[in-house]
């Protein structure tokens, strides 16, 4: 014989299982779109009978839980986003410098997310954010130029901009710039890495803790 709470306790079991099923479906839908678009480039075209397929789910699935390609790729992006917060929690305590350190060394590792992201820009995607923490960024800004890390008088927000364009820009244009330069890519990085923390590191008054 079930009791009230044996009935709610399996419903409620049932709704979890549910819950992990489609999260874990989902996960694996954004893996396998950021797997294909590395394998076969960002403007090669996204097959979404190839993402379903690998990730062992029918085609109407992507529909069902994303809308559409670009919805899903807003999706990947905004997935590894929260997975970059997940491992960065003391991001915002951070001074300017800090942040835009932090960030494009970040961006260097997994590259695939700001591609996407041009992608999304360059389609004319009405919904994709290339600022999508803008409040949080205001706040810390705010605080920057309180205790001077930034300059008082300085305008952050296009400061900020500025470091966001040269970063994102330089992982879409990378692998160019490396031939044309004669160079490996992994030596022009760091090379590019130096001279983005000495602009950066210029645009502060001198937050001893980050230099």
């Amino acid at each position: 014989m079930h009791t009230g709470d044996d009935v709610n306790d399996t419903a409620g079991q049932a709704s979890n299982r549910r819950g992990r099923d489609r999260a874990r479906t989902e996960a694996d839908l954004l893996q396998a779109t950021f797997d294909l678009l590395q394998r076969d480039g960002i403007f090669a075209g996204l097959n979404l009978q190839e993402v379903a397929d690998r990730s062992g789910v029918n085609r109407g699935q992507i529909y069902q839980y994303f809308g559409d390609r670009r919805s899903l790729l807003r999706a990947a992006v905004a997935h590894r986003a929260r997975e970059w917060a997940a491992g960065a929690k003391r991001h915002w305590e951070a001074s300017f410098l800090g942040r835009r350190k932090a960030m494009f060394r970040s961006a260097l590792a997994n590259p695939a997310p700001t591609l996407v992201e041009a992608l999304l820009a360059i389609d004319g995607d009405p919904d994709y954010h290339a600022l999508p923490e803008i409040e949080k960024t205001r706040a810390a800004l705010e605080r920057d130029q309180a205790t001077g890390a930034l300059p008082a008088d300085g305008d952050a927000i296009a400061m900020h901009v500025f470091m966001v364009a040269a970063y994102k820009g330089y992982l879409i244009f990378r692998e160019a710039l490396a031939r044309d330069v004669g160079v490996p890519v992994e030596e022009l990085d760091a090379r590019v890495l130096a001279v983005h923390d000495q602009v950066a590191g210029a645009m502060t008054e001198g937050d001893a803790r980050d230099r």
